[in-house]
């Protein structure tokens, strides 16, 4: 969501006459836009601010704004703690970007902008153009309030785009040469219900995700639909008979369980049992057989047991996770989970976070494997970062594969490439005629 959050705010600041620097010494403006869901990533964020300090002494008419989560979290605190920080935005006011470095430059005094509010869900929609691929932001806000998780205090409650706005977005896409479509939200299972609800008009069987995964899927020139982060809880089964059978919808599923655990997942509020969710996942892989699936882990809950971290590896061998974003807790201030009782020690989290990489490395080789001689569809990116003689791109199940780019294929191109040797990050191949 940070990634398509700047993006936009480029374009808007192109708009307005601004042009990308290409070094942090040369530019006019640096703005840090910020994250708050993990400790490390504010301790970077704050690290990385206030080496600008130097940069500051010596172009004292440099601007340096921090914008987003953190900007939401601590607000006008930031000022005090970085005192040749300029602006604070946050995520409610992120449209107000060009005004706030407009009034920095006028006056040349702290601004901050992070009154709470939905105006930003109409006003950050420019892309650049050229990829292949794009993100496209649905909805924000999350409603969930797990006990652990800061996302719902620093990106406020769930608001949703109305359909015809994000489909109208993705036809401009496609139209600009764009294949593949990525919606975005926090939880993005729960689009539009938020609205029924103000409606009256919410029931169990409800998914407007669903309906607006066939909106999209009838957009001329989308060849390719993903989509993230679903909550398990909202997986219901108009959900299920969407994704399963729209033809555009790609066959790899990011579901966040953070835990095997139900005591555990209990505690995290997060409305689900491990049962519950391999029912989601059962349901998913019986109208697609190949579909693969990622996760989001969390390992040394508080409180967590032994048993309960192995009934968590049980589940992930049982899922056959290939990709996995596998985190040590740590406390949030301000979540439910900030006061427990952090006792899992610091070596038991760091020693279950390698036994669970070191599994999901040992499944993903055995998965790409599986490829081998296998004739698979790729959305063609063009030449790889790594060697330019060869070309990558994506399968449909996310799989990563590298080739010789021969046959008269093009970046876009929808091209089927034979599988001849596989690693446990990408798949390497031959394009066919």
């Amino acid at each position: 969501m940070n990634e398509r959050d700047s993006e936009a705010l480029a374009c808007l600041l192109e708009e307005r006459g601004y042009v990308a620097s290409p070094a942090e010494e040369q530019a006019d403006v640096l703005i840090f836009n910020t994250c708050s869901v993990r400790d490390q990533a504010e301790r970077k964020a704050i690290g990385k601010v206030q080496i600008m300090k130097r940069l500051k002494r010596r172009r004292p008419e440099i601007v340096i704004g921090i914008i987003g989560c953190m900007a939401q979290n601590y607000r006008d605190e930031l000022f005090a703690k970085i005192p040749h920080l300029d602006f604070v935005v946050g995520t409610d006011r992120l449209h107000e970007l060009p005004r706030v470095i407009d009034e920095v430059l006028a006056q040349r005094h702290h601004v901050s902008a992070t009154e709470t509010g939905d105006e930003v869900l109409g006003r950050l929609y420019g892309h650049r153009r050229g990829g292949m691929s794009a993100f496209v932001a649905v909805m924000r806000g999350c409603n969930q309030f797990c006990s652990y998780c800061i996302v719902p205090h620093v990106r406020g409650r769930e608001k949703s785009r109305a359909v015809d706005e994000i489909v109208s977005e993705v036809e401009g896409l496609a139209s600009s040469g764009v294949r593949e479509i990525v919606l975005l939200g926090q939880n993005i299972t729960a689009y539009g219900l938020a609205e029924a609800r103000r409606a009256g008009t919410y029931s169990p069987d409800l998914s407007p995700f669903a309906d607006l995964l066939r909106a999209v899927n009838n957009v001329p020139g989308v060849a390719r639909i993903r989509f993230t982060s679903p909550h398990p809880r909202d997986m219901n089964d108009a959900f299920i008979d969407a994704v399963t059978t729209l033809p555009r919808v790609c066959e790899s599923f990011h579901v966040p369980v953070q835990s095997g655990a139900n005591r555990i997942l209990s505690l995290m509020k997060r409305g689900y049992t491990a049962e519950d969710y391999m029912g989601r996942i059962d349901d998913i892989r019986r109208g697609l057989p190949d579909a693969t699936f990622s996760t989001d882990i969390i390992v040394g809950y508080p409180s967590e047991t032994e048993e309960e971290f192995n009934a968590t590896r049980r589940l992930m061998n049982d899922v056959g996770f290939d990709m996995a974003y596998i985190f040590k807790y740590s406390p949030r201030e301000g979540t439910l989970a900030a006061s427990m009782p952090d006792d899992v020690p610091q070596a038991v989290k760091e020693e279950r976070n390698q036994l669970l990489l070191k599994d999901l490395a040992a499944r993903a080789a055995n998965s790409n494997k599986a490829y081998l001689r296998q004739s698979v569809e790729v959305l063609v990116e063009g030449p790889s970062k790594r060697n330019a003689a060869r070309w990558s791109g994506r399968s449909r199940t996310n799989k990563t594969c590298i080739f010789n780019p021969v046959g008269g294929v093009s970046p876009g191109d929808l091209a089927r490439v034979r599988i001849t040797r596989t690693t446990p990050n990408s798949l390497f191949g031959k394009v066919e005629p």
